[in-house]
């Protein structure tokens, strides 16, 4: 019985000491020759610039983590990529912290708006479960914020990592979390143009008409952490 209480805690030593190994922000091989890169570099923001290209304040990275403020900026502390991209896959991991509210964009335009909303698609980070008032459809976690709802979309608890994936291939585009295809439309289509119109966006004209632009994260409120940004582009 010693024996398979002291086996038993041996393994649980290795298994701790394997997780706190684990590295972050890297690529395998087998990932650079498929052609993937890194957004964040996972020690400093080489590559990001504030929406309009302010100084980046309030977002910090820590222990290989990229922290937003925590405190919620109304928009004012939103970072982008200083790359444009048209058609790619993504990867992001990401926690929210309780009532925390925020953003992964894409197609970005830093050069149009008042604010990163007004020109790219949105997908939605929120604390689902948490929000203390009702969300709409297409507020929860996954969706095209303001647009498409997610299904069958489900979000680990505020301690763990969620994974996301988000693929735009010509006018198509997919939405996945944690391995779940949550979102599937198309870009200026008849049933995307009407949604526009009869929605939040209609006062908006230049939200989602960029066909390439810039990768964007949200300080809208509350605290969001992310790592293991990465992208491939799709020829």
């Amino acid at each position: 019985m010693k024996k398979i209480v002291f086996l038993f805690v041996f393994a649980m030593i290795s298994f701790c000491v394997i997780a706190q190994t684990v590295q972050i922000n890297t690529l395998t091989e087998n990932e650079k020759k498929e052609g993937w890169r890194l957004l964040f570099n996972g020690k400093n923001f080489n590559g990001w610039k504030t929406f309009q290209g302010k100084e980046i304040t309030g977002w910090k990275v820590i222990d290989g983590v990229l922290n937003n403020s925590g405190i919620g900026s109304d928009h004012g502390g939103d970072i982008v990529t200083r790359e444009k991209f048209q058609n790619f896959e993504l990867y992001v991991e990401w926690k929210i912290a309780s009532q925390s509210n925020s953003g992964i964009f894409y197609h970005v335009n830093d050069k149009i708006g008042k604010a990163i909303y007004e020109t790219g698609p949105e997908y939605q980070l929120i604390d689902d479960k948490g929000w203390p008032t009702k969300l709409h459809d297409n507020q929860y976690s996954g969706a095209n914020y303001g647009m498409h709802a997610p299904k069958n979309a489900v979000v680990k608890n505020l301690d763990e990592w969620n994974q996301t994936r988000i693929i735009v291939d010509g006018t198509h585009v997919q939405h996945f979390l944690n391995g779940v295809k949550v979102v599937d439309y198309q870009l200026w289509d008849a049933d995307w143009n009407s949604r526009k119109e009869n929605g939040k966006w209609n006062d908006y004209p230049y939200y989602g008409m960029a066909k390439k632009g810039q990768i964007g994260l949200q300080d809208h409120g509350g605290l969001a952490q992310f790592r293991n940004l990465k992208l491939k582009e799709i020829k």
